[in-house]
């Protein structure tokens, strides 16, 4: 059977049906961009931003629940589950708040996160297609990521904290009912879609409107909430296994495994947001970028 006709037949199949067309047009631009190689540099920024800021979040809740070593652990345990059993941080965990720990972690933490958002903006131009000459200077740069942080980072820092405190809630006396966790996982998740879908607008100079913005963004925060109810059993295994067989390393290549997953996933929603937002679907099974770019916007005109 000839292969070019199986081929433009698939192509023809692909390309008049919008539900295969769509995510067929997502995957083939996140691989044009090289978006695998796009996520490392977000992994390895955020794998060393995580160990500062869970130091200086141990010691800030040290000092708010002064007094009360159980709430204190199963809220930590609860917020941070999926980096309690990494043996970077086994050993004695904070639990008295330390002015000097606090500073210093977060001054660290503030530092690799500015690397963090300066390296995602970076991305996110990429992704957009933002010409270098376009993209911002070193001041306005810096000013955008510590935007980012203090938003972005406080954010997620606070919608975690939420989620740990409903899973932890028994643990401090309060009766939480299965109908309550949902609610919390719920309001979680709405809080997240709409942090994200503001950071991802602030990601890029391009104009992204809040509704273009959007579907990338609760897609992330939907995959977020996945992820972390299914995957820290997962993880807490695998790093037990690889402390056992091959160390500290071992486990550290299990953690930017996890970082470098969800880095995918975050790049793959900014994907999404662009094919929607620029109408890059449907596109051609040709390996050749420009040649689907022009197919696109033949299509679009049509």
């Amino acid at each position: 059977m000839n292969v070019a006709r199986i081929k433009a037949r698939a192509d023809e199949l692909q390309r008049s049906r919008s539900w295969l067309a769509f995510p067929f047009a997502v995957i083939k631009k996140f691989g044009d961009d090289s978006s695998g190689n796009l996520a490392v540099l977000i992994t390895y920024y955020v794998f060393f931003s995580i160990f500062p800021l869970l130091l200086a979040l141990f010691s800030i809740t040290g000092f708010v629940l002064a007094g009360h070593p159980s709430w204190i652990h199963k809220i930590q345990g609860g917020a941070l589950r999926q980096f309690r059993d990494l043996p970077l941080i086994h050993g004695p965990v904070p639990r008295h708040g330390s002015v000097i720990v606090v500073v210093i972690g977060s001054v660290l933490a503030l530092y690799s996160g500015l690397g963090v958002a300066k390296t995602a903006q970076t991305v996110w131009d990429t992704v957009y297609g933002v010409p270098k000459a376009d993209q911002p200077g070193f001041i306005p740069k810096n000013l955008r990521a510590l935007r980012l942080v203090l938003v972005g980072g406080l954010g997620v820092i606070a919608t975690t904290g939420l989620s740990g405190a409903v899973a932890s809630g028994g643990a401090i006396g309060l009766h939480v009912s299965p109908a309550l966790s949902v609610a919390g996982y719920a309001v979680t998740l709405v809080l997240n879609t709409l942090l994200f879908t503001v950071v991802f607008r602030w990601l890029t100079v391009r104009d992204v409107s809040f509704r273009q913005a959007l579907p990338g963004a609760a897609m992330f925060a939907v995959s977020l909430v996945i992820l972390q109810a299914v995957v820290p059993a997962f993880i807490a295994h695998k790093l037990s296994t690889a402390e056992a067989q091959y160390g500290v390393a071992g486990s550290v290549l299990v953690l930017l495994g996890w970082f470098y997953l969800q880095s995918q996933i975050l790049l793959l929603a900014a994907q999404v947001n662009v094919v929607k937002q620029d109408r890059l679907w449907p596109r051609s099974l040709n390996e050749d970028p420009a040649d689907n770019d022009q197919t696109c916007q033949a299509d679009s005109g049509a």
